[in-house]
């Protein structure tokens, strides 16, 4: 089977990424196909980045977003399955527990973000205000974890594929804001599939958010 036939037919499950929190909580974030994998993985915290471009704006209501599968059935791609588990590095990296909110979301498959208009890009400026696609919020549960059912994101320029995160405490105050890379050369045989998009000159050592800290946000897919 050809590698690019082989990612349509399976989800894609990110392996691990730490995150850290700045309120003087350290917290690590683990994108992880199996909870046994934890014993692996070290505290290394995630540098915090912007929100931008496309945040989710704060006219849209949370409690539409609290959902798992984010794709609203609109938005097709190499499927794509994340199950995070927060984790506090000050607490000898055990989950957090319950409550805690995550809040992800990206672009689509051509490179474009629901609920903005004047987007520039490949099928030219596109207005999806009122949209709210690839974008969803999950509370942890007893272990700490949360799962998001998506598709493997597009590109647009000058950034290389990625997925915001942003995680909040039970009392709903922001940790972290970040930002998740996926390999290279996953997103080479992603971009293949996605042919119509073109192929991205942009990689994760030359992207302008990730060149200087894409080693502790970066998913083993």
């Amino acid at each position: 089977m050809k590698r690019k036939d082989f990612l349509k037919s399976i989800g894609i499950v990110g392996a691990s990424v730490p995150l850290m929190a700045f309120t003087g909580k350290n917290i690590m974030e683990d994108i992880m196909d199996e909870p046994s994998n934890q014993d692996l993985l070290s505290c290394t915290a995630t540098a915090s980045e912007t929100a931008g471009p496309y945040p989710t704006p704060s006219s849209v209501s949370t409690s539409t977003l609290v959902r798992t599968n984010i794709t609203e059935g609109t938005q097709t791609g190499i499927a794509l399955t994340l199950t995070i588990t927060v984790l506090n590095t000050n607490n000898n990296c055990l989950a957090v527990g319950s409550g805690y909110r995550v809040d992800i979301w990206h672009c689509n498959k051509r490179g474009y973000y629901s609920a903005y208009s004047g987007q520039p890009g490949i099928d030219g400026t596109q207005n999806t205000t009122g949209q709210t696609w690839l974008r969803g919020i999950q509370y942890t549960n007893a272990n700490g974890q949360v799962t998001f059912t998506s598709i493997y994101p597009g590109w647009y320029t000058p950034r290389a594929t990625h997925i915001h995160v942003q995680i909040y405490d039970a009392s709903n105050n922001l940790l972290l804001t970040t930002q998740l890379a996926f390999p290279d050369a996953t997103n080479t045989t992603v971009n293949t599939y996605y042919a119509t998009s073109g192929t991205n000159s942009v990689t994760n050592t030359n992207d302008m958010v990730f060149s200087d800290s894409y080693a502790s946000e970066l998913m083993t897919v």
